[in-house]
C-alpha cells in the first residue's frame, strides 16, 4: 500500500488526469490526450515561473506570448500552475487599464499562476484559435484546457477575484519548485498497461487494467479517478448521439436523461451535460430527482473540483435541492 498523499497533486496523478481530462475538451480524441500527456511530461522537467525572471521573457511569471512560444509558455505551463491569458491591442482603451493590473496581481502571485500577454494583432491566428470575439479578453488555461474566461476590463477586485478563485481551484496556491514541494513518489508501473490502452484507444482494456490495481489496492490515488472516466466515456460511446433524441423526445424519463448527460459530458460538453441533470433535479421529486441528483454528483467527481464549472455546478444543485 502506497502512503497518503499530500493535498497537492503529484506529477504522475496529474499527467494522468490530463490524459483522460483532455477528452473532456471535445470528442474523445486520442491524438490530443497523447499530446497533453507529453505536455505534462515536459513541464515536470521545465523550470517553474519566477517573478524574478524579467517580466514578458520566458520563465516569467508575466510573459508575452507569441504563435511560436503559445505550446511553451502556455500549453505545457499550464500542467504546472494555471495560465491566464491576456489578450490585447496597442489601441485598445480598455486594455490599458486591466492589463496592468494583472500584471501586478501576477507579481503578488509570486509564481502561483502565469500571466501570458498575447497582442492580438501581431498573432492573428492565436486569436482566432481561441475565438477572441473583442477585447480585452481574459482566458484561463489549467492542465491544457480552456476552464474560464471574461470579456472587458473589470475592477481590480474583481480580477483579484477572479485569479484567486482561479488558483484556490486548481493549484491552492502551491508554487512549483517551492521549499513546500515533496518528492515526487516512484511512478507505478501498473499504470503503464492502462496508459498503452489509452493511447491504442482500448477503453475496455484500460478499464481491466485499471480495475486490477483497484483490487489489490482500493486507495490507489490514480487508478479510482482513471477508472470513473474511462467508464464515462464508455458510457458515451455506448449511448451515441441518438441519446439527446431520445432524452429530448422522454423529458420524463430520467435514465435516458442520465444516458444524454454521459454522451454530452464524454464529448467534451460539460456545462450541458450538468444543465441537463441540474433542470431534471429542478423539475422532479421523490426517486427521479434523487436519481438524477445522484448521477450529476457521479459527473462532477469524474470531472474533479479542479474545474471551476464543477463548483458552480455544485452550488447550483445546492440551490435546487434547498
Amino acid at each position: 500500500m502506497q502512503p497518503n498523499r499530500p493535498a497537492r497533486p503529484d506529477p504522475r496523478a496529474q499527467a494522468q488526469q490530463a490524459r483522460l481530462a483532455a477528452s473532456l475538451a471535445g470528442a474523445v480524441d486520442l491524438a490530443a490526450v497523447k499530446a497533453r500527456s507529453e505536455a505534462a511530461a515536459r513541464a515536470q522537467t521545465a523550470p517553474p515561473p519566477s517573478t524574478a525572471a524579467p517580466a514578458g521573457q520566458p520563465g516569467s511569471a508575466v510573459v508575452d506570448v507569441t504563435e511560436a512560444t503559445f505550446q511553451t509558455e502556455v500549453l505545457d505551463r499550464s500542467f504546472q500552475v494555471p495560465v491566464v491569458l491576456d489578450l490585447w491591442a496597442e489601441w485598445c482603451g480598455p486594455c490599458k487599464q486591466l492589463s496592468p493590473v494583472l500584471e501586478r496581481l501576477a507579481d503578488e502571485g509570486g509564481g502561483s499562476w502565469v500571466l501570458a500577454k498575447v497582442d492580438v494583432d501581431a498573432n492573428p491566428a492565436l486569436a482566432q484559435g481561441l475565438r477572441v470575439q473583442g477585447i480585452p479578453a481574459v482566458k484561463a488555461v489549467w492542465q491544457g484546457q480552456l476552464v474560464a474566461e471574461f470579456t472587458g476590463a473589470i475592477p481590480e477586485e474583481q480580477a483579484r477575484q477572479f485569479v484567486t478563485e482561479l488558483v484556490a481551484a486548481t493549484t491552492g496556491g502551491a508554487v512549483p519548485g517551492g521549499a513546500e514541494d515533496l518528492a515526487p513518489e516512484p511512478e507505478d508501473p501498473r499504470l503503464d498497461a492502462a496508459e498503452a490502452a489509452l493511447d491504442r484507444g482500448d477503453l475496455a482494456a484500460a478499464e481491466q487494467a485499471y480495475q486490477a490495481i483497484l483490487d489489490i489496492e482500493p486507495g490507489h490515488p490514480v487508478a479510482g479517478l482513471a477508472l470513473r472516466q474511462v467508464q464515462l466515456f464508455r458510457r458515451a460511446e455506448e449511448a451515441g448521439p441518438d441519446a439527446l433524441a431520445a432524452a429530448d423526445a422522454a423529458p420524463d424519463d430520467v435514465a435516458a436523461q442520465n444516458r444524454a448527460a454521459d454522451f454530452l459530458l464524454g464529448t467534451g460538453n460539460v456545462e450541458l451535460a450538468f444543465e441537463r441533470l441540474l433542470d431534471v433535479v429542478r423539475r422532479t421529486s421523490g426517486e427521479d430527482r434523487d436519481m438524477a441528483r445522484k448521477h450529476l454528483v457521479e459527473l462532477l467527481g469524474v470531472v474533479g473540483d479542479e474545474d471551476p464549472r464543477v463548483g458552480a455546478a455544485r452550488r447550483a444543485l445546492s440551490a435546487a435541492l434547498f
